[in-house]
């Protein structure tokens, strides 16, 4: 049965490029991850807030140079595209931020991100998912991003707000962390916001 519509995004939308740099003009790069970065990574994964937050632990160095390397690969499948978040003058890692969950027939996304406990409470997560969304609406052309998060975790809820995603309501019983199920903040950003 034929699609009535055009894919939003057409296929190769990021296979056909290099994965780029996007500075966020305050301070702080989006840059392709380096196997280099696995120890921050590592340690970033020890703190207990990671923990509360993400249904992922990270157990060695080694690990974490896996999930590099597939965030490496990822960006080729259109799957996932996963950035660093570095500050711009000496590249020391602040952070995550990237869009998973990729549709590029309906040009949505959902972005993610986390900060590393020694970055926190300087606006990192925020900069970097307001330059992240402003990359992906209006120079790639996605049409909706959204961002979810847990409704106890009013650190990302004030994030979301600061880089302009709007709530849009509640995903009860959406995600499953260790302690339990967790109710999850949908929050969105569109193109003609």
């Amino acid at each position: 049965m034929p699609d009535l519509t055009q894919p939003v995004l057409p296929a190769g939308t990021f296979s056909r490029i290099p994965q780029p740099t996007i500075p966020t003009g305050d301070g702080l790069v989006l840059r392709p991850w380096r196997a280099g970065d696995a120890p921050a990574v590592h340690e970033a994964f020890q703190d207990p807030a990671i923990h509360q937050w993400h249904i992922r632990s990270a157990d060695s160095e080694e690990e974490v140079r896996g999930w590099i390397a597939e965030w490496q690969r990822a960006w080729a499948g259109e799957r996932t595209a996963q950035w660093a978040v570095a500050d711009a003058a000496g590249d020391r890692l602040l952070g995550r931020v990237g869009l998973r969950r990729i549709e590029l027939l309906d040009g949505a996304a959902e972005v993610a991100y986390w900060t590393h406990p020694a970055a926190r409470g300087q606006g990192v997560a925020a900069r970097a998912a307001a330059a992240l969304a402003r990359w992906a609406l209006d120079e790639i052309g996605f049409e909706r991003l959204e961002l979810l998060h847990a409704v106890g975790n009013e650190a990302s809820c004030r994030v979301a707000g600061r880089a302009a995603f709007a709530l849009e309501g509640t995903k009860r019983r959406a995600l499953l962390h260790p302690d339990g199920w967790h109710d999850m903040h949908l929050h969105a950003r569109v193109r003609s916001d």
